[in-house]
């Protein structure tokens, strides 16, 4: 892989990861608009502890202090209910992406499915945003409410529904605060990304061949420095806005990918890289 295209890659992933319009679309409809081969699900799911690695920089003082801290010391408290809530949260994920594995690295990056993905999961975020929006504080959920929100993070295996989009969503429609849901999806999303990063790393690297370290180095570094732009700037955001535009942006990328289709400019399932 050429090292700009996978500098490339890693710009699309940080910019996209924690915004509410799928990383995994963008980085699959990306090579199809500059002519490339698809980098493949494992090089997607490395790509990811670029973006692993600003959430956990942007939250280092809950990961590593306040959680930590909570469990040894005061399990009754709030942040030790939330270690545990983002423990069940994970478990859907982790099932689904061990019984999936196959769909999701194969069929399920048809454009196809890329573009109805984008289309379907704007629906349902425009309804969850105008239903949604309460007052309800991370502190407040239980684990049923994390269990729910972890089973629509195990929905976004499917390119083009939004890791962030499907759990800020239903975090929304349990009347979470959307900064808050939007807090507790980054959280949740920190084992789901480095266990597949780190699951998915062999297989990129044999892919990639002997100088596979190279493009995954920049690529996972310049995800890294975009992811963490774009944690702060999303947070910023929802203390006073909605996810509109990102229903918006879906819809127009859901018809592009479409007429790109139909008219033959790029094939519905592109070849592995």
């Amino acid at each position: 892989m050429a090292l700009w295209f996978a500098a490339f890659l890693g710009l699309v992933q940080g910019l996209t990861e924690f915004l509410p319009i799928s990383s995994t679309a963008h980085l699959v409809i990306a090579p199809a608009l500059l002519g490339q081969p698809d980098a493949g699900a494992a090089f997607t799911a490395v790509l990811q502890l670029g973006t692993l690695l600003a959430v956990v920089a942007y939250f280092a003082r809950d990961l590593f202090v306040t959680m930590p801290r909570a469990l040894l010391f005061d399990r009754k408290s709030p942040e030790a209910r939330l270690a545990v809530h983002i423990a069940i949260g994970t478990v859907p994920i982790v099932v689904a992406g061990v019984l999936l594995k196959d769909y999701v690295t194969g069929p399920l990056r048809s454009l196809w499915v890329v573009a109805g993905a984008l289309a379907g999961v704007a629906i349902i975020m425009f309804w969850g945003d105008r239903r949604g929006g309460g007052h309800r504080s991370m502190k407040e959920l239980t684990w049923v409410h994390a269990l729910a929100i972890g089973m629509a993070q195990a929905c976004a295996l499917v390119p083009g529904v939004s890791r962030s989009g499907a759990t800020i969503t239903c975090a929304l429609v349990i009347g979470m605060a959307r900064p808050d849901a939007a807090r507790f999806s980054f959280l949740l999303g920190v084992p789901a990304i480095a266990g597949a990063g780190l699951f998915e790393m062999k297989e990129a690297i044999h892919k990639l061949g002997g100088a596979g370290w190279a493009p995954l180095a920049l690529g996972v570094a310049t995800a890294a420095v975009t992811g963490y732009a774009s944690i702060a700037w999303l947070l910023r955001y929802l203390q006073r806005r909605t996810l509109a535009p990102f229903v918006v942006y879906r819809i127009v990328m859901a018809a592009i990918l479409v007429a790109l289709i139909l008219s033959g400019l790029v094939p519905p399932l592109l070849p592995a890289g």
